[in-house]
């Protein structure tokens, strides 16, 4: 990101109400944003997510189902993860299903729209990360993960 001034500023004024303005709870954004690593396929971004995932109070297990690219058990959590991966995978076409079940799981109509938030940050990260290739710092080495393809670059 340091050789883009503009994806560097904007990457860090959009975290930054993400988290400072956001709604959502530490361990909600980390699943939110882990989600989206592991749909983009961000080897660098899952590894840093499950670290800051369990240091932010995320249970292990749902850890390991969103890196397995699973819904965890904890409802609430399965809610957050479906919808990310929704807009992920729908380019944002959701269907008023995908709107019901997150809201059924308690989440609000302002956070529906922070979750796009989240997708765009997530974005400008992960892609970053799969384009340059990050060696994994050694605190995240132990979280290592291999997406399950390759992008062909």
């Amino acid at each position: 990101m340091a050789n883009s001034p503009a994806l560097l500023n904007t990457f860090f004024s959009a975290f930054g109400h993400f988290r400072g303005r956001g709604t959502f709870r530490p361990e909600e954004r980390q699943v939110l944003l882990l989600s989206n690593a592991v749909a983009n396929g961000s080897e660098w971004a899952v590894a840093f997510h499950t670290l800051e995932a369990l240091a932010d109070g995320v249970e292990p297990a749902v850890v390991e189902a969103l890196r397995r690219g699973d819904l965890p058990t904890d409802s609430r959590m399965a809610a957050l993860s479906a919808l990310t991966r929704a807009f992920i995978d729908k380019r944002g076409w959701l269907v008023e299903a995908d709107v019901a079940a997150f809201t059924a799981a308690g989440f609000t109509e302002e956070q529906l729209f922070e979750v796009i938030t989240g997708v765009a940050i997530s974005a400008m990260t992960n892609y970053t990360a799969n384009v340059a290739r990050p060696p994994l710092e050694a605190a995240v080495q132990p979280h290592a993960w291999t997406a399950g393809y390759s992008s062909g670059v």
